[in-house]
């Protein structure tokens, strides 16, 4: 899945697609890179993000969506917002990506039960944008486990199709680095593939790659170090056969996607 922002304000490349044509150029980029999916999203979920209106969202995304469905591509539409959400549908996108996991709108759970469309639920105390506030755990793994299933179970009540419903650790989201790592590790990721649905993982160039799971800072925290690191986590997602990964730099991970599809089929 590859990260397409339509925003001014996104952490790493916000403000760089803007203009609707540059960003569908930059859609067909990602999938020539490999991308399946190109995930599409007008609303910055960064720490602190300012929030904005459906008619704002709106106006970012739709031109884009609908660009990128016409040329064939398989495009998620990455919003908290139920009426985003069904217009986003109807231009053309194909799976609902939602990082409040219901929390954001009480209306998105009814839309997506009236529609046959994937919907990833996303592990978060918020209702948007990450809240250090809200980051406190005793076993982060095992908490984030039952709050997402929690809200899953919720959904599903609401006549969600449980069939249609891709859950996802929610990496940045209400937690800090010392939260994000445990979740990342080999283990964890091999204890989620066990979950029962399809699992999305996005950690692409967010912060707590900046700093070593000793909490100290990293040296070197350009955005093509994060963009190194993530590679790593992709290997490890992809060992562990999570349905996706999440990702700005689509073309290294394909590759170690790839690399690691061609060893899990020679292997006896």
């Amino acid at each position: 899945m590859g990260v397409l922002n339509v925003t001014p304000d996104s952490f790493s490349d916000g403000g760089d697609y803007l203009d609707p044509q540059q960003a569908i150029e930059h859609g067909l980029e990602l999938v020539a890179q490999g991308a399946d999916i190109v995930d599409v999203g007008g609303e910055s979920t960064r720490p602190g993000a300012t929030a904005i209106d459906s008619a704002t969202e709106l106006s970012r995304v739709i031109d884009v969506v609908t660009g990128l469905a016409s040329e064939g591509i398989a495009v998620s539409i990455d919003t908290r917002r139920s009426q985003v959400a069904e217009r986003a549908l109807e231009a053309g996108a194909v799976l609902v990506n939602d990082v409040s996991g219901g929390r954001g709108d009480e209306a998105m759970w009814p839309l997506m039960a009236s529609v046959r469309a994937p919907y990833v639920l996303m592990h978060n105390r918020g209702e948007g944008a990450s809240q250090d506030s809200l980051a406190h755990y005793e076993d982060v793994l095992d908490e984030v486990k039952r709050e997402l299933f929690e809200q899953v179970d919720a959904a599903i009540a609401a006549g969600v199709d449980a069939s249609r419903i891709v859950v996802d650790p929610g990496i940045g989201f209400a937690k800090r680095a010392e939260h994000n790592w445990p979740l990342v590790h080999q283990s964890a990721l091999d204890d989620m593939a066990s979950w029962g649905f399809p699992v999305l993982l996005g950690a692409s160039r967010k912060r707590f790659l900046g700093v070593h799971e000793t909490g100290e800072p990293r040296i070197d925290d350009s955005m093509e170090a994060r963009d190194a690191l993530t590679v790593e986590l992709t290997r490890r997602a992809a060992k562990s056969g999570l349905w996706a990964v999440r990702v700005h730099r689509v073309e290294a991970n394909v590759a170690v996607v790839n690399s690691s599809r061609v060893r899990s089929e020679e292997a006896p």
